[in-house]
């Protein structure tokens, strides 16, 4: 019984090290659909860090780019309850961070998860396949250090359309396709955002516990 035990926590253990540890090539700069990258004039992954990996964002205008989804393939999330992130954010005082599509909105950074099959139209059954983390959780982007912690069963998470769905996110979490965070603003999760000045994003710790 005892061994059983360890040898649980060491399994735990070793799958929250290596969320935590995931090169960043395994992280991909999106989303891509049908061919075409809606991360205008960024990498396909980001830049390996100590501990994690960063980005620069595109600066200046739209037409200079946009930063919209950051994500991974995670595998099964079979006995996964809460999803914990750790990031710095890069830039003087004063750098605003520009959702594209609603510059008069603060840019916002959250946490995101993704069924298997999505074909991007929140049709039908498609509405409940992207799904966003609770309202409470998103964090306005600015210079300085920041963390989001969310449960996975907690019924705020928000589908692409509609209403929440207790049974629809079973599913999703039970199908699961990437995970990761998006940019964009508060009534555009992974819409995009861009920077008036030099600014760097630079995931440090990304668990799921």
């Amino acid at each position: 019984m005892k061994r059983t035990l360890l040898t649980a926590t060491l399994a735990l253990g070793a799958t929250v090290m290596a969320a935590a540890a995931l090169p960043a090539s395994e992280w991909e700069i999106g989303p891509i659909i049908r061919g075409k990258n809606y991360s205008v004039n960024m990498p396909l992954t980001p830049k390996p860090e100590r501990g994690g990996w960063s980005f620069d964002f595109p600066v200046g205008s739209k037409a200079a780019g946009h930063v919209h989804y950051v994500t991974f393939r995670p595998g099964s999330l079979e006995g996964k309850s809460r999803i914990t992130v750790r990031y710095r954010v890069d830039a003087k005082a004063g750098t605003r961070f520009v959702p594209q599509e609603t510059p008069d909105r603060a840019g916002t950074v959250s946490l995101y998860i993704q069924r298997r099959g999505d074909n991007w139209t929140a049709k039908g059954r498609y509405q409940y396949y992207r799904w966003y983390a609770p309202a409470a959780s998103v964090r306005q982007l600015a210079p300085g250090v920041g963390e989001i912690s969310v449960a996975l069963d907690d019924p705020q998470w928000e589908p692409v359309v509609g209403r929440s769905s207790a049974g629809a996110m079973r599913e999703a979490l039970a199908d699961i396709d990437r995970i990761g965070l998006v940019f964009g603003s508060s009534s555009a999760r992974g819409h995009g955002v861009y920077a008036t000045a030099p600014a760097r994003f630079v995931m440090t710790a990304f668990r799921i516990e």
